[in-house]
């Protein structure tokens, strides 16, 4: 099984060139939408319409290869050691009411080929099945780029860069909630305020979130304030937010003695390297206070990177570095936690594609190079390295939750140094309805890994189409 496939997906723009016809000069761009900068561009493609319904279509393919990604152990073959294709289908209907009000709903089937792995969503991590269910299902009230704006029900949520809260679209049936947000949009700033309720997704019966699901015990909800501005001349944002989680408490950290309630404040900016003679930065950083299932929660997280950009060039190329840090838990028996809770990103885009990492207990530094040889094909190569940021805690996934090692005397004395990642990805636009993605990682395990049990090397490779009419 140790052979890989690779290439696949993103969807994208095409540019077309124009030849400027003389003493023609060419219109400016429209002005920069606060809230929209860091946004994914707008489809390529137009949905198709017909009179006052608009009608988008989507199948994405995935074929993967793992090897000990998840128990680091090459003389097992665990279900996860295996190859199996991931199927995504959507169907999306709109209707415009008038220019002030849409409708709008999306159904999903998907479903997870070949494989020992179970079927069921999170299970083992598994991709699983969900047979068609509803996706979204909104009404769009107002102009979300300007004055005020509302999208009430099930939706996909996504703010500054996602290391908190994003649609989390890489796993196959992504992250949507039931919720209520609300938007201002001035020439300078926005604000969202929003509360909402995960969706969970469960094969075989109507996907439900906490809000709607009365039998349900944990009782999740997100809110929050997020305000996105132009006001720094050479940043492409300069965003504040602050967000509010609560449920009834979970056993992510030993038997609750009672409910979660925290506050998470944090900034982001992001330079332009068009205003920075081809240099960018960015940076995002949280403090969190509060209770996490009855304990008493303070924890903090950083992100600091820098970059050049040769613009000129027509290949693109860019080079950068950046360290991400979160804070861990000192003591599991104190009744406090130190744990950053890293809520509903996407953070298979931040910490290495084998998805082996959360923005929780961890110092990450990172090597970033990317380059365009053509217009429709980008590379990107990453080299992590990876530490516990306190050994009394876990190592935590990308989901946040699964840990990768017991915490035990092993884990307590063991080095800190989880291994080293090397990810190389190649995405390629076929035409603005295609689009390939492929890639290949490789983890070096570390002494921890080493410490605490089996510590052999793994594997990740893929190829991805989408397709989007």
């Amino acid at each position: 099984m140790k052979r890989l496939l690779p290439l696949l997906l993103a969807t994208s723009s095409l540019a077309t060139a124009q030849t400027p016809a003389a003493k023609t000069t060419a219109p400016a761009p429209p002005p920069p939408v606060p809230g929209f900068t860091l946004a994914p561009p707008p489809p390529a493609y137009a949905p198709m319409k017909l009179g006052k319904f608009t009608f988008d279509v989507q199948e994405k393919m995935r074929y993967e290869v793992r090897d000990n990604n998840f128990d680091f152990n090459s003389a097992l073959n665990s279900p996860q050691d295996a190859a199996w294709l991931l199927q995504r289908f959507r169907l999306g209907v709109g209707y415009d009411v008038n220019p002030w009000i849409k409708l709008y709903v999306q159904g999903q089937d998907v479903r997870e080929i070949g494989g020992s792995r179970a079927r069921q969503i999170g299970v083992g991590g598994a991709e699983g099945d969900d047979i068609f269910d509803i996706l979204k299902a909104y009404v769009q009230l107002g102009n979300a780029k300007k004055g005020f704006s509302a999208t009430l029900g099930r939706q996909f949520l996504a703010f500054g860069d996602q290391r908190l809260i994003g649609p989390l679209e890489w796993a196959n049936q992504a992250r949507t909630f039931d919720a209520f947000k609300f938007r201002y949009t001035s020439t300078k700033w926005s604000l969202d305020a929003f509360t909402a309720s995960p969706v969970t997704f469960t094969n075989n019966k109507w996907n439900k979130s906490d809000f709607l699901d009365q039998t349900d015990h944990r009782n999740a909800f997100l809110s929050g304030l997020y305000l996105s501005t132009l006001f720094v001349p050479f940043n492409t944002t300069t965003d504040f937010y602050a967000l509010h989680y609560r449920d009834d408490g979970t056993a992510n950290f030993g038997a609750p003695i009672g409910s979660t309630s925290f506050v998470t404040l944090g900034t982001l900016w992001k330079g332009d390297p068009k205003k920075l003679n081809g240099f960018d930065y960015e940076t995002e950083m949280d403090f969190q206070t509060g209770k996490v299932g009855g304990r008493s929660l303070t924890a903090y997280a950083g992100h600091w990177g820098a970059g050049y950009n040769w613009l000129k060039s027509p290949w693109k190329p860019r080079f950068g570095l950046q360290y991400n840090y979160a804070s861990g838990d000192g003591s599991p028996n104190d009744n406090k936690v130190g744990t950053f809770q890293n809520l509903f990103p996407t953070n298979h885009l931040f910490y290495g594609y084998m998805d082996t990492t959360a923005w929780q207990n961890v110092h990450n530094p990172q090597v970033n190079f990317s380059f365009m040889p053509t217009p429709k094909m980008k590379v990107m190569l990453d080299y992590h390295l990876y530490w516990n940021a306190n050994n009394a805690d876990a190592w935590y996934r990308a989901n946040g939750t699964t840990k990768v090692r017991p915490l035990n005397a092993a884990s307590s004395s063991a080095s800190s140094f989880r291994g080293q990642e090397f990810d190389l990805t190649v995405s390629y636009k076929i035409n603005p309805h295609v689009a390939m993605l492929t890639g290949y990682s490789y983890f070096v395990a570390g002494q921890y890994l080493r410490d605490t049990g089996f510590s052999s090397n793994a594997q990740f490779g893929y190829v991805q189409m989408q397709i989007d009419f």
